[in-house]
């Protein structure tokens, strides 16, 4: 029976892939947007970085062009703006935990490398850290393996 759930799991997938997988989409959305706005300033590279980091994942590029991207972006970033609207944004973001640790971990790391177009500040690490939460993924465990060489982030 494992392999047939195996083969339900991946045919799901890959058509989610097709089709568009909307939670995830979401959950990148939010977590982005959580963290653009993290020290109060929309900052072009990091939507670029957001953008870029949400094309390379394989099921939200062929599930979503950059105009819907963009769009959800700046809808996430809108949110952002309250306390409300962040605590909805993580809303987006839990709403993927129970995913597979791959889709969860590069949600985080399209946040990171949000987070990290100008060094990573204390604001983006508190950020970073609820997004981690949210997604009951190692925060620290996965910033020190997307450095290279190991180098701790600051």
């Amino acid at each position: 029976m494992g392999v047939f759930q195996e083969f339900v799991g991946r045919f799901s997938q890959t058509m989610g892939a097709f089709l568009g997988d909307r939670p995830l989409m979401e959950a990148a959305v939010s977590a982005s947007a959580n963290v653009i706005l993290a020290d109060y300033e929309i900052d072009e590279e990091e939507i670029e970085a957001a953008l870029a980091g949400m094309r390379s994942n394989p099921i939200l590029e062929r599930g979503y062009d950059t105009l819907k991207l963009e769009s959800e972006l700046f809808e996430g970033i809108a949110r952002a703006r309250t306390r409300a609207g962040r605590a909805e944004n993580l809303s987006f973001v839990s709403a993927i935990a129970e995913r597979d640790v791959a889709q969860r971990t590069s949600v985080f790391l399209i946040a990171a490398d949000v987070a990290d177009q100008a060094g990573i500040s204390e604001l983006e690490h508190v950020a970073l850290a609820e997004i981690a939460t949210a997604l009951g993924v190692d925060k620290d465990a996965l910033l020190g393996a997307a450095t290279p060489a190991g180098r701790p982030r600051m």
